[in-house]
């Protein structure tokens, strides 16, 4: 039950757990990704790099938010929106939140006029405003922590959309993994080799499924997927 509560969370938090509006049917997390990029890490939570070139996009999202001034709460979000709308094109040092330190550290943002509308980004500052927040931070953090507190062989099988067709203790498309690791012949060296270059016909009760090669799971990756599950054996065994 954990492993499929977490595969859920993972779905939901990673294929867009919140549910951005479209401009002109324009795609706010879409155009983020093609648009900004090149300088702002868009992760949740975010990653940090010493060379990076301006700050992670969660952070603007916090701060612009933060620090619009408005009478009216209902009306703080679309002040948000016409702030970025407005600095993207005429970025200022007078404009900008943010502190002296980080304006030396980053600069001010070059203007991107020309290479973004105005449609554009009513777009993407909807999407930012409604992606990065408190309520989703928590959850990405959550799930970051479980993820973290996992055996590696674990969550590389999460990661990996291993759980699609195998569960620990049911067969679904394929064996369970503790029937895999309870197989006679089942040596790591056999896990590999079925992991990397996939397998047909070796169990009957997955009634001639074809197991397809996850050849861009590195050798070391494989090994410890492999590892994880033979030590599902020996739980077994206890």
């Amino acid at each position: 039950m954990r492993i499929i509560f977490l595969a859920s969370l993972l779905l939901l938090l990673f294929s867009g757990c919140s549910q951005e509006k479209k401009v002109n049917n324009l795609d706010g997390k879409k155009l983020l990704e093609e648009k900004c990029t090149q300088c702002h890490n868009i992760d949740l939570p975010p990653k940090t790099f010493e060379d990076e070139k301006a700050p992670p996009m969660m952070a603007v999202a916090f701060h612009v938010r933060s620090f619009i001034q408005t009478g009216d709460e209902s009306q703080r979000i679309p002040k948000a929106i016409a702030f970025v709308k407005d600095y993207v094109v005429s970025p200022s040092a007078s404009k900008s939140f943010c502190d002296k330190a980080s304006l030396k550290s980053y600069g001010v943002m070059p203007s991107q006029k020309g290479k973004v509308t105005q449609d554009e980004l009513q777009a993407i500052a909807e999407y930012m405003f409604s992606h990065f927040t408190q309520k989703n931070l928590n959850e990405a953090q959550a799930l970051e922590n479980r993820l973290n507190a996992m055996p590696k062989g674990e969550r590389l099988a999460l990661q990996n959309g291993c759980l699609s067709c195998h569960k620990v203790d049911k067969r679904i498309v394929g064996p369970a993994f503790r029937d895999i690791a309870m197989r006679k012949g089942n040596s790591l060296e056999v896990l590999i080799h079925s992991i990397q270059n996939g397998s047909k016909k070796k169990y009957k009760s997955s009634k001639g499924a074809m197991m397809p090669a996850f050849k861009k799971i590195s050798d070391a990756d494989a090994k410890t997927l492999g590892e994880w599950i033979l030590s599902l054996k020996a739980q077994k065994d206890k």
